[in-house]
């Protein structure tokens, strides 16, 4: 039956499915969607519903859902996406818009490879999932332009590399000319040369080996690698970064606001040698505090489209792993030119802020700077000073600043913040980079004196570009008046946040939602379970709820610290969308443009990305090294909480280590385990014993693999 027979009625359910391609749509809901009326609608209904099926153009699944058969629509039979390899091998190909993925088996893949941007043709709906199924066609771009594995002699003088990547599905072939003098047994990155042929291996050629598989130095480099991370600088980004001046000539100090011999302090971790935001603080006659927050001027530096610049937007990050640092900049600048070091003069952007008693901002101004560092503070040295310890001649503005942070803490908290706190685990290293000790950093009122100041002083520059667009409203504005480049976060996932009640609800912790997300809610259920066994378990299961922080020109808010405005203004040093915000604002300051609302979209996916895989890259270091501290003591017993429960075991999160391990369901061994999803828990058939969420428990540990970051564990005492 072509489209032209069909009745006034079928075209129009035929286009309502259109505008939800991959949703199955009860029948009722598509009567009062076509505004049919309950008696003569509903047999009108499912006749054209019974045509329109037996034609092809739809499909009747389970429970009478009706749904549109795509692959009967030749303009919607293809589609694009990006295909996720699970370690099993088989794929799922993520569409932008669509509320299902697209199911690709592995006989169906083709040339393709994780993460790659794909093009996949529509082949119907599995049986019993009733889930869209598909076959990969073409393979539009590649996502990865390094690959890490370990290289190995299959034959003489034929090598072939294993890739880390656990969704891998191919070994790699390497001629020996292509080797860089890479030698069997030793980590490697490599890039793909050609892979034409699904029959055949993917031809590669080596980059640089990264040492013996298995080395904390190969280990490390790999992890970088895996994330598209390099340590090193190109030659010619090094060489533009040792042609900056140290010096600052008389005529750049002359343009500037000179506050030189203002009180400016630096607070940071001891260990940090980029130091790019001081602080100043006044009390005025008024009894208004006067907070100024300096941050390194990068931009005076780096020149858009110069070789640096192109490589500090390449990297998007500074990445923080367990041992060591790779900075976005080179360290001649990071560590260097630009950062704040005491006693020498630097270049800095300035918001100074007048803020009432109550945490309310009454002015600011934003401006090109001058500073020279009075003292450099670390954070437990401040935290003395403030707890009264230890006597300092700058005690009067630490004092100062305490009680500003407590108020814009306060505030923040009343007005919809959400009261995150994680520990963080710490490594003690030995001088291989081996870990000897596990320590949980300590969170002092002096981490979050700086970070109420960072937060106050991102809000008031995103304030600013909004009070700007405000004073154009009233003439025809457009996308490209004044656009800004936010940081936004949008509401968790509702049902994401339903599943936490449901788990949360046999433990006898009430979490209502009602429909309805807010912070008051999810800030009353990290209240019930502070200080007990289940506090990490939720924070986990709540972070893992919200939505990802991103960058973009469309401002959303950030729903989790409660702000309508929010930018990332205070460190450039270590964050490109701060260099972009730094000639946003000096470019409005001057009455022109610097970006356009388009390219701000297109930096603000690439900077997003880049910033998850730093976030990885810095989790798998950290897991690496909990793997690597477990390794060293197989059969020990460790005291630990339940932190998840499913029907192939027991996960168990290592108290003291805040690292996560697995009971297998077939090491229990005492009776035959039933899985009762609904009330998270296994429980023995026999002897009834019950093992939940959330219950403390005793376990040793009996395996650990570095290569796939895994440690199995058993119930101490079997």
């Amino acid at each position: 039956m072509s489209k032209d027979n069909l009745s006034t009625l079928e075209k129009k359910i035929i286009e309502l499915l259109k505008s939800y391609p991959d949703a199955s749509i009860p029948v009722p809901l598509l009567m009062d969607a076509l505004s049919l009326s309950k008696k003569k609608g509903e047999k009108k209904l499912k006749a054209s519903i019974n045509r329109l099926k037996q034609h092809g153009h739809i499909l009747v699944t389970k429970g009478n859902l009706v749904r549109l058969n795509e692959v009967a629509e030749s303009d919607k039979s293809f589609v694009v996406g990006k295909l996720d390899v699970t370690s099993h091998g088989d794929g799922y190909v993520i569409v932008e818009g669509r509320d299902q993925d697209i199911k690709v088996s592995r006989r169906f893949m083709g040339t393709a490879l994780n993460g790659d941007k794909v093009k996949v043709k529509l082949m119907g709906y599995h049986k019993k999932s009733n889930k869209p199924i598909g076959r990969i066609e073409d393979v539009i771009e590649r996502a990865r332009s390094i690959f890490v594995g370990t290289l190995e002699e299959a034959a003489k003088n034929t090598y072939l590399i294993k890739s880390d990547q656990q969704s891998s599905r191919v070994d790699f072939f390497v001629d020996p000319e292509d080797l860089n003098g890479a030698k069997p047994g030793e980590k490697v990155t490599f890039k793909l040369i050609q892979w034409d042929d699904v029959r055949g291996y993917p031809q590669a050629a080596v980059i640089q080996s990264l040492g013996d598989a298995g080395t904390n130095e190969a280990n490390i480099l790999s992890i970088l690698a895996e994330k598209q991370f390099a340590s090193d600088f190109p030659p010619n980004v090094d060489e533009f970064a040792e042609r900056i001046p140290e010096r600052i000539s008389d005529e750049v100090i002359a343009r500037r606001r000179d506050i030189r011999d203002e009180v400016v302090l630096t607070i940071d971790p001891a260990d940090a040698k980029d130091f790019d935001d001081g602080l100043s603080i006044q009390m005025l006659n008024n009894g208004n505090y006067y907070l100024g927050v300096h941050i390194a001027d990068v931009t005076h530096y780096m020149p858009r489209g110069s070789e640096l610049d192109e490589e500090a937007y390449g990297r998007g990050t500074s990445v923080y792993l367990v041992d060591r640092v790779i900075p976005m900049l080179p360290e001649r600048l990071s560590n260097g030119v630009c950062s704040l070091r005491p006693n020498e003069d630097k270049l800095t952007y300035s918001c100074f802020m007048e803020i009432a008693p109550n945490g309310k901002l009454v002015n600011y101004s934003i401006e090109e700077t001058v500073i020279h560092s009075k003292q450099r503070f670390v954070y437990d040295e401040v935290q003395e000073i403030l707890d009264g310890k230890v006597k300092h001649k700058y005690i009067n503005e630490l004092k100062i600043l305490e009680k500003l942070a407590k108020v814009l803490l306060e505030k923040r908290f009343n007005e919809g913040s959400i009261n995150f706190e994680t520990p963080e685990p710490k490594f003690v290293l030995d001088e291989k980079g081996k870990p000897v000790d596990v320590i949980v950093k300590e969170r002092l009122f002096a981490h979050k004196l700086i970070e109420e100041c960072m937060l106050m002083a991102n809000k008031t520059v995103a304030y600013h570009v909004d009070t700007l667009r405000k004073n154009i409203r009233g003439k025809k504005t457009s996308k490209n008046d004044h656009p800004f480049f936010y940081r936004v976060h949008g509401q968790p996932d509702l049902e994401k946040l339903n599943n936490i009640r449901e788990t949360a609800k046999p433990l006898g912790i009430n979490f209502e939602l009602n429909g309805q997300v807010t912070a008051k809610k999810i800030n009353s259920l990290l209240k019930q379970v502070e200080n007990t066994s289940l506090e990490n378990i939720i924070n986990g299961l709540m972070l893992r709820s919200m939505a990802k922080a991103e960058y973009s020109p469309k401002n959303i808010g950030h729903f989790g610290l409660g702000f309508s405005h929010y930018a990332h203004f205070t460190s450039p040093i270590r964050r490109y969308p701060d260099v972009i915000v730094h000639r946003l604002l000096k470019r409005y300051s001057s009455g022109t443009a610097e970006y356009t609302f388009d390219q701000l979209l297109q930096i603000g996916e690439h900077c997003s990305e880049r910033e998850r895989y730093a976030v990885e890259a810095e989790r798998d270091s950290v897991k690496l090294k909990q793997v690597e501290y477990l390794s060293e003591r197989l059969g020990q017993t460790f005291k630990g909480t339940i932190s998840g429960v499913t029907e192939n075991g027991i996960y168990v999160q290592i108290n003291d280590i805040y690292c996560e391990g697995m009971i297998r369901v077939s090491d229990l061994k005492d009776d035959y385990y039933v899985y009762h999803p609904k009330m998270h828990c296994l429980t023995g058939k026999s002897k009834g014993k019950n093992y939940r969420l959330g219950d403390a428990i005793s376990i040793k540990v009996v395996r650990t693999d570095l290569e796939k970051r895994q440690i199995d564990l058993e119930l101490s005492g079997y």
